[in-house]
């Protein structure tokens, strides 16, 4: 981490977990479909909806990895409950663990079809695999398009479908650390260091999950360091514009080093666990932790601004020389 500007700055170095469950058992549903076209690629139609943390994306990794083919070849419909069943909704961290794991049903399910009805044999598909581009029987490598006409010839339609209810719940956790300096006469702080490990089960996309916890830590600084909501006497928003409503920018974010533990998970799709909100959990309290190691004061009400922990400094030393 940085130095501290000078040596009259304080330095503190504080730690926080926060556990993260999906929703309450039976709280949470999600169904998917998923079906082989006429043109080779597979049909995905999932109930909930993409809201920005690359919810599509791992439901096509998914999908794909269960098939055992490219992400390339899934082509994913969302959000859409005239093509599947009804979706309780994105919310809940339940994007990964709840629909992605009925997506992996699905896939699964259209796995043992496709083979059963490729092979000519039982359900079970025994004698036949699949491949990145068609279906491995003993004859054979039948491509999906051809396999996909063939069904169609005798009015097959190789769909499947898969569900998940949310129980039992996916439980995961985040460790955030800081060591900032805070100057005693003017109360500003400053980031020294960031560093948040994560406890996400086996993480189907690093990248994205890198930075959905890179993007939390930040708003989190936001809500600690920053942001507040001012309300006047007759009950309006005093600050109802940015201009006063301070929202962080690149400069009041430092790097931020994730770390991911090696766990996974016995409930999620190839042992996944919920993620979305959960880094920001454990930001304020962090910061509290590593103001209070370097000025002994505890503040118990975010934004920790510098107003206030100048204030409180001084009536802290006040309070010491009587």
């Amino acid at each position: 981490g940085a130095a501290p500007p000078s040596p009259e700055w304080l330095t503190g170095t504080g730690i926080a977990i926060g556990m993260l469950d999906t929703v309450p058992p039976r709280g949470h549903f999600a169904d998917a479909r998923l079906s082989l076209a006429a043109d080779g690629m597979f049909d995905l139609a999932v109930g909930t909806a993409e809201f920005g943390n690359g919810t599509t994306t791992v439901h096509r990794q998914l999908a794909a990895a269960t098939l055992g083919t490219s992400v390339d070849l899934i082509r994913i419909l969302q959000a859409d409950t005239q093509l599947v069943g009804h979706d309780t909704g994105a919310f809940g961290s339940t994007g990964t663990v709840v629909a992605g794991l009925a997506t992996t049903r699905a896939a699964e399910a259209l796995r043992a079809r496709i083979c059963a009805f490729a092979a000519g044999k039982a359900a079970d598909g025994t004698g036949c695999s699949l491949q990145a581009d068609g279906v491995q029987i003993a004859c054979g490598l039948v491509s999906f398009p051809a396999l996909a006409q063939a069904a169609a010839e005798v009015n097959e339609t190789l769909t499947a479908s898969g569900r998940f209810d949310g129980t039992p719940r996916s439980v995961s956790f985040n460790v955030q650390a800081f060591t900032v300096a805070v100057h005693p006469r003017t109360g500003e702080l400053r980031i020294l260091r960031s560093v948040h490990a994560a406890d996400a089960g086996t993480v189907i996309n690093p990248e994205q999950c890198r930075g959905q916890i890179e993007g939390g830590v930040a708003m989190a600084i936001g809500a600690a360091l920053y942001e507040r909501l001012d309300i006047d006497t007759t009950g309006a928003v005093a600050n109802p514009a940015f201009r006063h409503y301070h929202i962080p920018a690149l400069a009041d974010v430092p790097r931020t080093e994730v770390l991911f533990a090696e766990t996974r998970d016995r409930i999620g799709p190839f042992g996944a666990k919920s993620m979305s909100e959960a880094p920001f959990n454990p930001v304020a309290p962090a910061l509290a932790n590593a103001i209070r190691d370097a000025t002994g004061v505890r503040f118990h009400e975010t934004p920790f601004r510098p107003d206030l922990i100048y204030r409180a400094i001084t009536d802290a030393v006040s309070s010491r020389c009587v």
